[in-house]
């Protein structure tokens, strides 16, 4: 065999092992059916929210009150900044029961947040800080449920259970009972604070949701204070337990 067709039978093996090796790796790029690559999940988008459960107005004929009780957010699904604010505007002007919470969020399971950071008692008393910690989700049965412990400056250790669970009637006619309770380890007569079981706020609020953000509702609530607390309500000429009615509505952004 002449160099000539060895030549060309060497150039004409070199083509067809180049076209095959080519048409390997194109097979391998296309994706077999099932098997297509998996697009990576976008769980890291920013997000906020804002909600007020109570923006009310409380009657019982001798004096009103003007409560809120709202918190709001800002994160990702599983690392949270929040904000929460409540308190209660007396007919003469005085604020009690002011408390504002920084709080940081970690989820730990699907319906579960850890929380810890700083609570600012602020109104119409002397100013108390705490550190804070505690836990927040929907409980089974789907109970909205926040419990969280405090540590003070001075010492004292407090801390509060908040829960409500909402009924619907029907689609947008929703019923609400709620309940919120505070515990102290140690009196403190100038926020007019005793030890022990301390006082409790609960009610029942019938809504109307003309949209999920905005829903004007009506109840009534009752208002209760135990042990030194009652001591020292009664002391400061303050009722020690009120049913009122309440007018107010629930908004979130």
């Amino acid at each position: 065999m002449s160099a000539y067709r060895i030549i060309l039978s060497a150039a004409a093996l070199v083509a067809f092992a180049s076209a095959a090796a080519a048409q390997t790796t194109a097979a391998k790029d296309e994706p077999i059916l099932g098997m297509e690559p998996v697009q990576p999940v976008m769980d890291q988008g920013i997000f906020a929210h804002a909600i007020f459960n109570q923006l009310e107005g409380r009657f019982n004929g001798s004096n009103t009150e003007f409560r809120w009780d709202g918190q709001g957010w800002v994160g990702t699904d599983y690392d949270k900044l929040w904000i929460k604010s409540e308190g209660t505007l007396q007919s003469n002007g005085t604020l009690d029961d002011g408390q504002q919470q920084f709080l940081y969020s970690r989820a730990v399971t699907t319906y579960f947040d850890l929380q810890g950071g700083l609570r600012s008692d602020i109104d119409s008393r002397p100013t108390r800080n705490w550190a804070a910690f505690g836990i927040q989700g929907l409980a089974p049965y789907f109970f909205d449920l926040e419990v969280t412990g405090y540590v003070s400056g001075e010492g004292h250790l407090a801390s509060k259970l908040e829960a409500s669970y909402d009924l619907l009637l029907t689609q947008r006619l929703i019923l609400q009972p709620q309940i919120e309770v505070n515990l102290y380890s140690k009196a403190d007569p100038a926020r007019l604070v005793g030890a022990g079981f301390s006082d409790i706020d609960t009610g029942i609020r019938l809504r109307y949701e003309f949209t999920r953000n905005f829903a004007p509702y009506l109840g009534v609530v009752y208002e209760g204070k135990f042990g030194q607390t009652a001591s020292y309500a009664r002391r400061a000429g303050e009722s020690t337990g009120d049913f009122r009615f309440v007018f107010g509505v629930r908004a979130w952004f």
